[in-house]
């Protein structure tokens, strides 16, 4: 395994930092107080993305990406980590399951997102379907060349301002030795279809200004072309996405640990209590070196798991290993700095009360933390069980 950054990598790493603490962290202050990411400043930061090149950095080079390969990717999420979410989110890294469009869903969905054009939302959560995918109740009925779509997803993040959904209906039943198991195909669906509408979603204390959608699809008629991938091949294109996206969340946690660390370090060395720096007393000093310990276990976990995928190695236990580990780090940290800064710590003059509040839904989206410790203990019984 070779870690080292190339010079590329340091200028990418380097050029991110100046952007996140120049473009972004003016404004965190604003977007925790009301909540909302102007329509100017969105669009503003987002102008300066694209200007710099950084926008649909994961997308291959031949559709208009950066095409970075997956360690640059994950050195570039970890630095736009540590700023606000929906902020950092604005620099918009497409799903990759749009690399499964075809044909003339290239030039409507593909192209459009990666330059900027259009903003895609992924619609898998279900109220009575969560971690298991399989009992998802929105249904695609087909009808000649036609579907209907009737159900309702929610959890569904930046619905309220994509163009258009990624969604995944239950199409059909299979039978399996397990029993029978719903079928799952993906589909590209564009706002203002008759009878797809967005409601408001939940009031949640993670991620200001980052806010979550209801989708509701009431006998929604769609063609046969907008299948993304093929019939009841859903997971197949899913499949594909999961992994990323958790490799994603551990670098971004990585990021906003790194941050926390980084307060409560030049906190310990600067306060003085009994006459001399907090640093001093072994209770402080040990905190911070827990602190740096598991950032780094956490982040060696990541870095390998981008390291393989970049050789197409990565298995999805790796991937779990390294959101478990990074989601669970970052509960620590935040916590633990916290309570190196004491009262201070939890007033909003300062990021860590964001950076701890923020962490919890780590350990939830994309996968609950129970989900990733099934996946890896699966990947180690699987072998054993087939030689029964």
């Amino acid at each position: 395994m070779e870690f080292s950054l190339s010079n590329e990598q340091q200028m990418i790493i380097d050029t991110v930092k100046a952007f996140v603490e120049q473009e972004l962290y003016p404004h965190e202050a604003e977007v925790e107080k009301v909540g909302q990411i102007s329509p100017a400043c969105h669009k503003r930061i987002k102008a300066k993305a694209i200007e710099m090149g950084l926008y649909a950095a994961n997308m291959p080079e031949e559709y208009g990406g950066a095409g970075l390969d997956t360690m640059t990717l994950t050195l570039m999420e970890r630095e736009l980590g540590r700023a606000n979410f929906g902020l950092q989110y604005i620099v918009a890294r497409p799903s990759n399951i749009l690399l499964a469009c075809k044909h003339e869903q290239v030039t409507n969905y593909l192209l459009p997102t990666i330059r900027g054009e259009k903003l895609e939302c992924l619609a898998m959560t279900e109220p009575n379907a969560g971690s298991d995918v399989r009992s998802m109740q929105c249904r695609a009925e087909r009808d000649g060349d036609h579907y209907t779509l009737n159900g309702t997803k929610h959890f569904i993040s930046h619905a309220d301002i994509a163009d258009y959904v990624i969604l995944f209906a239950a199409s059909g039943v299979e039978e399996t030795s397990r029993g029978p198991k719903k079928k799952i195909t993906s589909f590209l669906v564009d706002k203002g279809t008759p009878g797809f509408t967005v409601e408001p979603g939940y009031n949640s204390v993670s991620h200001r200004g980052y806010h979550n959608a209801i989708l509701n699809f009431d006998n929604c008629r769609i063609h046969k072309s907008q299948i993304l991938g093929e019939e009841h091949k859903g997971f197949d294109v899913a499949n594909k996405w999961l992994g990323a996206t958790r490799l994603s969340v551990a670098a971004m946690c990585l990021g906003r640990a790194e941050r926390a660390l980084e307060i409560a370090t030049e906190w310990a060395a600067t306060r003085k209590q009994f006459g001399k720096a907090i640093s001093q007393f072994q209770g402080v000093s040990f905190k911070l070196a827990d602190m740096a310990t598991e950032l780094k276990a956490a982040e060696l976990l990541t870095l390998h798991a981008a390291w393989k995928d970049t050789k197409d190695q990565m298995t999805d236990a790796d991937a779990a290993m390294a959101k478990l580990k990074s989601s669970e780090m970052l509960a620590m940290v935040s916590d633990e700095a916290i309570q190196i800064l004491g009262g201070m710590g939890l007033m909003d003059e300062l990021p860590l009360e964001r950076i701890w509040r923020d962490h919890r839904v780590e350990r939830i989206w994309d996968g609950t933390s129970e989900i990733q410790r099934h996946i890896i203990s699966r990947s180690m019984l699987r072998p054993l069980e087939n030689q029964i």
